[in-house]
């Protein structure tokens, strides 16, 4: 090959290889703008949402102002620590005098409706409480004093107000029965004193449960994974829509900081008792009287509930619309007004809203069989009243069958009984006639217990007085009990 033809393929390989490189750097270069706008397009949407949302977001600060006796003085000198206080005088007593604390917290809220010079604010209860002093702090810089309007407790819910004739924004308040998992989040609030901050996430899974440590609750949760830390409680659940979607509320953190799990009140339980705070600062909740829950695979085999969805009854408060309309223990509540129950958190929820004063058609399971109940709910007490009425709670303990497993593990003889007491309730009928957890109940009345059916059916016969024979710790015993 000669030189001339050697130069020539040389410059169309260069030119060719210049080309590819050229259209490869033309290609990426289209790719990255592209990419650009589609983040510049993210970034847009974010900070109009935020524009939009924040002025509505407050900050609140709350004063309880504490009464506490000081008994400045009452110490002569520092040996009286250790020996013992002088006996009061009228001058030392004197110097006894009430002291104020004040106890100074901090938290979020949502502005959601103004009604003349009345704007109402819409925050957790324990972030208020019963707080003496609330400064409302908005996004611009504006600041008011506000007072309680109500507080559910049941629900974290508190309405605050302070009253202006300045323009003041309202959030727009979306549909929560919408919100599906994978659903883009925004938390909007104050956490650790930090005003107007705006966090992003997803929404990680919806109706879960309230944790324990919060205890009777009314209201199932918005689990998100935007970040969410101490202050704030009480801020904004946002969609992408800029909708307030729920009330942001507790946290799950074994270190008191955000790790992903973030809970909000759905916006639609918080919208169902708006109006109640502002007419009578309170909610009314459904009362039925009884102990439930979900029956444990022990039971549902024993009870032949195995696959049915809804409530057990443990016990039931006597003269409670539960006990007057006929439910007893042991019935399984399927429905109400032909609802479906799906378990006992589900009917705590469902009971908790019907109407006080309505009677509403139960459907239950009594052994293995259909029977309706024709309740008329009265209104709740308050959960300490509540608590503190144990002594009606009918019979007030709970029972398991014995199988061979527990048989085997406990090491029981084998013909000392079928059933035995799982829990008993302090201060219940049951508690007070001396039985306790472990005792294995042998008979009612004379009748053979031979599983938990036996059980119930011998319980709830219509009879004022019960008397059991069972074995404590290998001895057989009497008991008798009043209902």
């Amino acid at each position: 090959m000669n030189k001339r033809k050697v130069l020539s393929l040389l410059l169309i390989l260069i030119i060719g290889i210049t080309g590819i490189i050229s259209a490869e750097s033309n290609y990426y270069t289209y790719n990255r703008s592209e990419n650009i706008n589609h983040l510049e397009a993210i970034q847009n949407a974010n900070r109009e949402i935020a524009k939009e949302v924040l002025p509505a977001i407050v900050s609140i600060d709350v004063v309880n102002i504490i009464e506490r006796q000081s008994n400045r003085g009452m110490f002569s000198s520092p040996f009286d620590l250790f020996f013992g206080r002088p006996a009061p005088n009228k001058e030392s007593e004197k110097e006894s005098e009430t002291q104020e604390f004040r106890s100074a917290a901090m938290g979020s809220g949502v502005i959601v409706r103004k009604d003349n010079k009345n704007i109402y604010v819409l925050t957790n209860n324990h972030v208020v409480g019963e707080a003496d002093e609330i400064t409302i702090h908005l996004d611009d810089g504006r600041t008011f004093e506000a007072e309680i309007v109500g507080t559910d407790p049941r629900r974290d819910i508190a309405l605050v107000k302070f009253e202006t004739k300045e323009d003041i924004p309202v959030a727009k308040l979306g549909n929560s029965d919408d919100v599906q998992v994978g659903d883009i989040s925004f938390a909007i609030g104050n956490p650790l004193g930090f005003s107007s901050t705006f966090t992003s996430g997803v929404i990680s899974a919806v109706g879960r449960n309230a944790d324990e440590r919060l205890g009777t609750s009314f209201t199932d949760f918005i689990q998100t994974d935007a970040a969410i830390n101490p202050g704030n409680s009480g801020g904004a659940l946002v969609n992408i829509y800029g909708e307030v979607i729920g009330i942001n509320t507790w946290i799950a953190s074994q270190t008191g900081g955000n790790i992903g799990l973030g809970f909000s009140i759905p916006i639609n339980r918080a919208k169902e008792i708006i109006d109640d705070l502002i007419q009578s600062g309170k909610v009314e909740y459904g009362w039925l009287g009884i102990s439930m829950g979900d029956p444990s695979e022990n039971l549902e085999k024993s009870m032949k509930l195995v696959n049915r969805s809804g409530a057990f009854v443990f016990n039931v408060y006597k003269d409670s619309p539960a006990w007057n309309g006929g439910i007893k223990p042991g019935d399984f509540i399927t429905s109400i007004d032909n609802k479906k129950i799906e378990d006992g958190n589900d009917l705590l929820k469902v009971v908790g809203n019907l109407e006080p004063g309505k009677q509403y058609i139960f459907k239950i399971v009594r052994k293995s069989k259909p029977v309706n109940a024709y309740v008329d709910i009265t209104a709740r007490d308050e959960e300490a009243a509540i608590r503190s009425n144990s002594n009606n709670l009918w019979p007030g303990l709970t029972v398991v069958e014995i199988t061979d497993e527990i048989q085997e593990r406990l090491n029981l003889p084998k013909n000392i009984g079928k059933v035995m007491i799982g829990s008993v309730i302090e201060g219940s009928p049951a508690f007070t006639a001396g039985m306790r957890n472990g005792d294995i109940i042998k008979e009612i009345n004379k009748k053979r217990i031979n599983n938990l059916m036996d059980f119930y059916e011998a319980l709830n016969r219509s009879t004022d007085e019960l008397i059991f024979k069972v074995n404590k710790h290998g001895t057989d015993i009497i008991i008798g009990i009043v209902k």
